[in-house]
Parts: structure tokens; C-alpha cells; sequence
């Protein structure tokens, strides 16, 4: 039964550190990433639909991303949700496809994203932190009603702390990478 509950607590875990992943993945760096316009919404027939559905996104070197619509119709639209989405970016439009060139960030627009990965990143640790306390919530009421020994309820403490141990660091190593990135770029 307590076995169980650390597979729980790892699979919620791993939705976690998904989920910070894929926040960082779109934190801006010198790099062209065009992970940056998923969150990007294009009206297409009257539907906001996510910009990575209407069009190939691709970099096409560290600096230049090109957006190219299915529906060459709607480049207008794109190039249009790309100046709302106030990224700090000036498409150019050759009338088949959008460029982007990445402007370098100054030493200051570093440090904010900086702060911007390390509050994502806290976040996570949070989040890990409440899955572990939930499962240990959920275990000392099943040691009331089943008479689990303090043996078992020790190692399963041990063991959820590693488990919890193991994503922190994994957290903390993301975050290192993400400051290397948005820095060294």
C-alpha cells in the first residue's frame, strides 16, 4: 500500500517537472527558440488556435526563426499576433513566410529572465514539497486504520524523501542550465 503511494507521488512529481520544463522552454534567451511562440494565438475562422497549428515554425540558424503558414491566407493574422504577443519582436513578412531575427538581450533583460526561470523553477520545488506532504498525509492515516509498524512508516519516510531529494536536484539542475543559457547566449 505504501508503495503504492511513492509510485503516486513520483508519476505527480514527473507531471511537475514536465510541466517546469516546458515554462522555461519558452523564457527567452539569445537563442532563436521557437518554443517561445507556442503560447501564441492566431485567429483562424474565427477560432484562436495556437500559431504551432497554422504553421511550421523552424530556426533556421542561433539568431532566425521562420514561420511558415499552411494557409498562406492568414500571414497577415500571424504577423499581427506576433506584435500583440509584445515579445520584443519585428516579423518581416515576404508574403510566403514570416522571419524573426533575435535582437542580443542587454545584461539587464538577462538578469530579469533570470529571476523570471529561478521563480518558475521555486515554483516547482513547491509543488514537489506539497506532493510530498500530501503523501505523507495520506500514509499516516492509512498507518491509524491498518496498523502499519514504525519500521515500515520509517523506511517509507526515508524513501519518500529520496524520491523527493532526487526531483529537487533534478529541478536545481534544470535551473543551473537555464541561467548558463540565458547568460552565456
Amino acid at each position: 500500500m505504501l508503495s503504492q503511494s511513492i509510485d503516486s507521488a513520483k508519476s505527480k512529481m514527473e507531471q511537475t517537472i514536465s510541466f517546469v520544463s516546458s515554462e522555461i522552454g519558452k523564457i527567452r534567451t539569445g537563442r532563436a527558440n521557437p518554443d517561445i511562440f507556442n503560447k501564441i494565438l492566431v485567429s483562424y475562422y474565427d477560432n484562436d488556435t495556437p500559431l504551432n497549428q497554422v504553421a511550421n515554425i523552424a530556426a533556421l540558424d542561433a539568431i532566425t526563426i521562420s514561420i511558415q503558414p499552411f494557409d498562406k491566407t492568414i500571414i497577415d493574422d500571424i504577423e499581427r499576433a506576433i506584435l500583440e504577443a509584445d515579445l520584443g519582436f519585428n516579423p518581416s513578412n515576404n508574403g510566403n513566410s514570416i522571419m524573426i531575427t533575435f535582437p542580443p538581450l542587454s545584461v539587464e533583460r538577462r538578469q530579469e529572465l533570470v529571476k523570471v526561470a529561478s521563480k518558475i523553477i521555486e515554483d516547482g520545488r513547491i509543488s514537489i514539497r506539497n506532493i510530498r506532504r500530501e503523501i505523507i498525509q495520506s500514509a499516516k492515516r492509512i498507518e491509524d486504520e491498518q496498523n502499519i509498524s514504525e519500521d515500515e512508516m520509517k523506511k517509507f519516510m526515508d524513501d519518500i524523501q529520496e524520491v523527493t531529494d532526487s526531483f529537487i536536484n533534478r529541478l536545481n539542475t534544470l535551473q543551473k542550465d537555464k541561467e548558463v543559457e540565458i547568460l552565456d547566449s
